[in-house]
């Protein structure tokens, strides 16, 4: 099987022309090839096939071998993969492509070597009725999940929770007092009043254009970056009136710019996509 490893801020995974490439079990050849000691090292695997509610499909599974619903840094190399491999036309600069059977629209910025440096994704409407992210409220009639409370190993945090096609809680830190993430990052990601578990985010506010952002992504645990993260920071951020509408989101593996569009309620969320490099593996 021919694979192509590429990340975007740091969040790495491995790519595969779902089109011309086939596995009997994804799962276990997602836990596999995600393995950096005896595998290829990735945060895991994603197949890049034709879409049928779009022009594409990004098909992915967390280094666990469980089922995502969207990745944000993933679905962006997913848009340079289709591009630089002449998936689609060089004229073409915007494309479709669906994640767990939502479309998302995403444009594509090149360089003076005609390759895909960056993109720019449509990520939707965030969600924040609390069953439908879904979390457990402290108010079952309540439309959203605001700075809640809630108590992680004997501690109490305040979380606001939205879903951008996935599950995520985010926390505000005030000081970098972000959490053991070994040791407590298990104990957030199945939480009892995550039905599915989720992503958590721990956030510290530098200005009202300017967040620094840590995460334990659910079934990966801590990664350099998380696109649909940051795109839930952001969210929360201007729930709690912390930040603008439009921000720079800083990772541990790089920067991306994160817009909440006050005109049609869409996330628009833009960052780099790099090729690592490519090759063969027996499955």
């Amino acid at each position: 099987m021919h694979f192509v490893k590429m990340e975007g801020c740091g969040n790495d995974y491995v790519y595969v022309d779902g089109s011309r490439e086939k596995a009997n079990d994804k799962a276990e050849l997602a836990k596999r090839v995600s393995d950096r000691h005896f595998g290829i090292g990735s945060d895991g695997l994603i197949f890049v096939n034709p879409g049928e509610n779009a022009e594409f499909e990004m098909e992915m599974y967390n280094a666990d071998g469980s089922r995502a619903e969207m990745c944000g840094n993933g679905i962006r190399c997913v848009a340079k993969f289709i591009y630089d491999r002449g998936l689609c036309s060089p004229e073409k600069k915007k494309i479709t492509i669906e994640s767990f059977g939502i479309p998302h629209e995403v444009e594509l910025h090149t360089g003076d070597d005609g390759l895909v440096e960056s993109v720019t994704v449509d990520m939707g409407e965030p969600v924040l009725k609390p069953e439908l992210i879904p979390v457990v409220s402290n108010d079952p009639a309540s439309e959203s999940l605001i700075d809640e409370e809630i108590i992680v190993d004997g501690k109490p945090w305040r979380m606001t929770c939205v879903s951008m096609g996935n599950p995520h809680a985010v926390f505000f830190t005030e000081d970098n007092s972000f959490p053991d993430f070994e040791r407590m990052g298990p104990s957030f990601e199945h939480h009892k009043r995550f039905p599915k578990a989720v992503n958590a985010e721990f956030a510290k506010v530098i200005d009202d254009t300017h967040v620094d952002m840590r995460v334990w992504e659910r079934g990966s645990g801590e990664t350099l970056a998380c696109g649909t993260g940051a795109c839930a920071t952001l969210v929360a951020c201007v729930l709690n009136g912390k930040t603008k509408r439009k921000a720079e989101i800083k990772l541990r593996g790089g920067v991306l710019t994160v817009e909440w569009n006050k005109e049609d309620n869409r996330v628009y969320m833009t960052g780099p996509a790099r090729t690592v490099f490519e090759g063969d593996i027996t499955v």
